[in-house]
């Protein structure tokens, strides 16, 4: 098991080929999936034979990018994944930031503990100069999630990601965080 980063409470992995029920589990909540694709559950076959594989050439390409397993440090549960990975044009200055969590880890500040954290690795370690992140607009819980980790609104856009969706109609936002705002900021949240 290769950990790319610990919080007090989480470890970040990278995902191995064991993963495959993980994910299957967690795609296949429609809760999970409701602001993903509208709570389809993606299929098993699916995971094992390209997301897994996908995620394992992400790690020997690029040096802490990627996306990691969140496991509990003090049970080792999975409890979903955080990425943290390449913009547009694959700039590894410019962060594209995500998560996916079970629902049994809602509401119990998970989601920006290990958002904090990447972004805190991004702007000391890796270079960055700035993090964003998409969600729906209508995704009150994950705005103020990465709210909480600093990212202010830059803009909305409609929703083009594929099959429309209850929600979707409200189209999508992008937050966004540079270094000089989050070296005024101090470490925000975490």
């Amino acid at each position: 098991m290769h950990v790319i980063l610990e919080t007090p409470r989480l470890t970040l992995r990278q995902f191995t080929q064991d993963d495959v029920d993980n994910l299957t589990s967690l795609n296949s909540d429609p809760e999970v999936m409701r602001y993903i694709n509208g709570g389809q559950p993606t299929p098993r076959e699916t995971i094992q034979a390209e997301i897994i594989p996908f995620h394992l050439a992400v790690y020997e390409r690029l040096d802490r990018l990627g996306t990691w397993a969140a496991e509990s440090r003090a049970t080792g549960e999975f409890l979903g994944w955080f990425h943290f990975r390449p913009g547009p044009d694959g700039d590894v200055t410019n962060i594209d930031l995500g998560y996916r969590l079970r629902r049994a880890a809602w509401h119990q500040g998970y989601a920006t503990e290990g958002s904090s954290a990447l972004i805190t690795r991004g702007f000391t370690d890796l270079r960055v100069e700035r993090v964003f992140a998409h969600t729906l607009t209508v995704n009150a819980a994950s705005r103020h999630v990465l709210e909480k980790c600093g990212l202010r609104l830059v803009r909305a856009t409609p929703f083009e990601a594929g099959n429309p969706f209850e929600g979707s109609e409200h189209g999508e936002v992008e937050y966004a965080l540079t270094r000089p705002e989050w070296e005024r900021l101090g470490e925000p949240a975490g």
